[in-house]
């Protein structure tokens, strides 16, 4: 029987040399919130480091001071697949963000005011270098494994292309080696919307004492829909009224009218009240502007040639149309080629991109299988 870890507390590590960035700007004077579950061994070799993506943080697994569980406990915890009997897993909330770290909410130290719109940009290798901070003062010389869905597959790809000496395994799930233009698309029409909001005051929305919500709202319910699939849509809410007797049109333009128009008002209303517009505008262009072959003339395969000594786990989802299984097939070629040892599995699941996080026993068989590997070379 699998259980929850149980109550967990976060913890926070205060950096005072600056972390350069690759705008050219260094973030100085700043702080990670994490969180680990399990022990660490004697030989400090059974880290595993797990990577968020946009609306997530350090709170990985486990019940958090407010009695809500963490955003993959379906995954790690005590006889799951990263079974925290068996590893030192850690969590981590990148600098940006709005969940602990230092983000656009907190105080600039040049100013003593909130950092807002001049937060620097910061890009997914930017934020692998700071976790790399992190794991090191953790006394952590090589990692395990580092898993991530997503945005968090990206930073797990980065660290084998970035700190390649100081991980073993890198587990990428749900993720792609670049964004599509369509999905370039999708992040700059939910940032148009945050950003022509009214309350957002050129992103120094914090010292008028608003909040963008508006624009949350839109940004969410446009991220939301390229997270299910049609499939999925359909099965749960297909063309339902919200209200009324059956087949009943209120015929009006403005109301809720369906299930799904109800579905992702409330997700949007939700969101807007706990997630920081300027928050939401940096990870989205970090996305855009993750593309580690770009260095190398568009070349994939040379731009993984520093991995050659790592093994991949590469999972991807049938009806996931925004991280489709042909960009998981891209990293995968690119590792053959090099003749990078790698394994990949296509779960024909219907949840759409969402799948990464949900319970499916063939892909949770997966994970489980790859990290008894994992645990056997530790």
């Amino acid at each position: 029987m699998t259980t929850t870890i149980g109550p967990v507390t976060p913890q926070q590590m205060h950096f005072a040399e600056a972390l350069p960035l690759a705008s050219g700007a260094r973030l100085a004077d700043y702080h990670l919130v994490y969180e680990t579950y399990g022990t660490l061994n004697a030989a400090r070799s059974n880290a595993v480091l797990v990577c968020h993506a946009l609306n997530a943080g350090a709170h990985v697994a486990g019940l958090d001071a407010e009695g809500q569980l963490g955003w993959w406990d379906n995954l790690v915890g005590p006889g799951k697949p990263l079974d925290t009997n068996r590893f030192f897993v850690i969590g981590v909330n990148n600098p940006g963000s709005c969940f602990g770290s230092t983000g656009p909410m907190h105080p600039n130290p040049a100013t003593g005011r909130a950092w807002g719109a001049d937060f620097p940009v910061v890009t997914v290798e930017d934020w692998v270098d700071a976790q790399a901070r992190l794991v090191e003062r953790l006394g952590i010389g090589r990692l395990a494994a580092v898993i991530g869905g997503s945005l968090g597959g990206m930073q797990a790809l980065a660290w084998t292309l970035r700190h390649a000496e100081r991980v073993q395994h890198c587990i990428a799930v749900a993720t792609a080696p670049n964004l599509s233009a369509q999905n370039i698309a999708f992040n700059e029409v939910a940032r148009r919307a945050i950003v022509t909001d009214p309350e957002f005051h050129g992103g120094h929305f914090y010292a008028h004492g608003v909040l963008p919500r508006r624009g949350l709202r839109v940004a969410r319910m446009i991220g939301h829909i390229t997270y299910l699939s049609d499939d999925s849509m359909e099965a749960k809410f297909g063309r339902e009224l919200k209200a009324g007797p059956a087949g009943a049109l209120g015929y009006t333009t403005q109301d809720i009218e369906f299930q799904i128009e109800s579905y992702l008002r409330y997700q949007g209303d939700k969101f807007s009240e706990y997630f920081d517009a300027n928050t939401y505008l940096l990870i989205t262009r970090a996305l855009d502007y993750f593309d580690p072959a770009r260095a190398h003339g568009g070349n994939l395969a040379a731009a993984f040639a520093p991995a050659r000594d790592k093994r991949f786990l590469l999972v991807s989802f049938t009806t996931d149309w925004r991280f489709a299984p042909a960009r998981s097939r891209e990293i995968v070629k690119a590792l053959v080629d090099n003749h990078i040892a790698v394994n990949y599995a296509e779960i024909d699941a219907p949840h759409g991109h969402d799948a990464f996080l949900l319970d499916d026993a063939r892909y949770h068989g997966v994970l489980r299988a790859y990290f008894d590997r994992v645990a056997r070379s530790v």
